[in-house]
């Protein structure tokens, strides 16, 4: 059964040309004849709506505001107000307010940020702040001014450059030591 696409000027204009959004068949024109024109709208528009879906991964979890910079993609300036930031390419940038950095083995960083967490599989050249823990696997290489909570680096991983704890990791990291060898001392 072959319809007609509509040409009704009050009709909202559809995507795929037979007038139907693409994998959606068409309305008869005898029902879409007889919908007014506030009727259509919205059940057109609901049609090619984009799903909420999208704002969720596999596992469902929220993924937030998200940049993905593909290989061979070079990309330069400022990136801001970004949750999680995926280097595959190439980028030449300072980052503000964004919570994840993640270098793949393809990904080279050059530039400054600071973020909450940083996985680095690539190589990250500058200035680098990471308020909680700075994963560097093993073909990672991190050189610069480097500042973070806690460390995770593999065999084969590479950090070069000057290096320093945050202050607030430093003293909770010594704390336990402290306490501990004070009560053995005194027991």
């Amino acid at each position: 059964m072959l319809f007609k696409q509509n040409t009704r000027p009050d009709q909202p204009a559809t995507g795929s040309g037979d007038g139907a959004p693409a994998g959606k068949l068409p309305l008869p024109p005898s029902l879409t004849e007889r919908l007014p024109a506030t009727a259509a709208a919205p059940a057109a528009a609901s049609m090619i709506a984009p799903s909420s879906s999208l704002a969720a991964d596999a596992d469902g979890h929220d993924t937030g505001k998200r940049l993905i910079v593909g290989k061979g993609i070079q990309l330069k300036g400022e990136i801001t107000a970004c949750d999680r930031l995926v280097v595959e390419g190439q980028v030449e940038v300072t980052m503000n307010a964004t919570r994840t950095l993640e270098i793949a083995p393809s990904g080279h960083f050059i530039g400054s940020c600071e973020v909450e967490e940083a996985d680095v599989s690539g190589v990250y050249d500058g200035d680098l702040t990471v308020r909680g823990r700075l994963i560097v696997h093993h073909n990672g290489k991190v050189t610069g001014k480097i500042c973070y909570g806690e460390l995770e680096l593999e065999r084969g991983g590479q950090i070069a450059g000057e290096l320093s704890v945050r202050k607030g990791h430093a003293e909770q990291a010594a704390a336990p030591a402290q306490g501990g060898g004070s009560r053995r001392n005194a027991a």
